[in-house]
């Protein structure tokens, strides 16, 4: 019996995040690893590009790199926007980090198995994720896993 590959929507500091100063590109690489083993596909929105597109050459290659049968691609909708703003109406994040709120809302009306970011102030913190997750359990969706790439199995 075949092991069900995850599908994990990647935020853009996971890419980012393997040419960091600290110790995020150790701690990312045996996720990076699984991808290119087959065991996670990874989930890439529209609004991972668009970030994507302003970063340094060096990290648009890594991203360009991934191997494209590891790949499921999504775009934004109008029901990942209006959950993303309903995050925001509930102050999980301001309107200023209303990047980070589509994020999470893309991995969850993808049905995403998990999301995972180096954003631990705006996206794998405690107290928001348990919010996004109550909100998506009171709107319909399934609680989502949110972690950071060296905690997804």
């Amino acid at each position: 019996m075949s092991k069900k590959v995850k599908r994990v929507y990647v935020e853009t500091s996971v890419i980012s995040g393997m040419f960091d100063s600290d110790d995020h590109p150790v701690k990312t690489q045996p996720f990076w690893d699984a991808v290119k083993r087959g065991e996670i596909c990874v989930v890439l929105s529209d609004a991972l590009e668009d970030e994507n597109r302003h970063s340094p050459q060096h990290v648009r290659d890594f991203f360009a790199a991934i191997p494209k049968t590891q790949i499921e691609r999504i775009i934004s909708t109008e029901e990942s926007d209006r959950l993303a703003a309903v995050y925001v109406a509930a102050r999980i994040v301001s309107p200023r980090h209303l990047t980070d709120s589509k994020h999470v809302a893309l991995a969850t009306v993808a049905r995403a198995d998990a999301i995972v970011s180096w954003n631990c102030r705006h996206i794998v913190n405690d107290n928001r994720i348990d919010i996004y997750n109550d909100i998506n359990e009171a709107l319909g969706y399934p609680r989502i896993e949110i972690r950071t790439p060296d905690k997804v199995h």
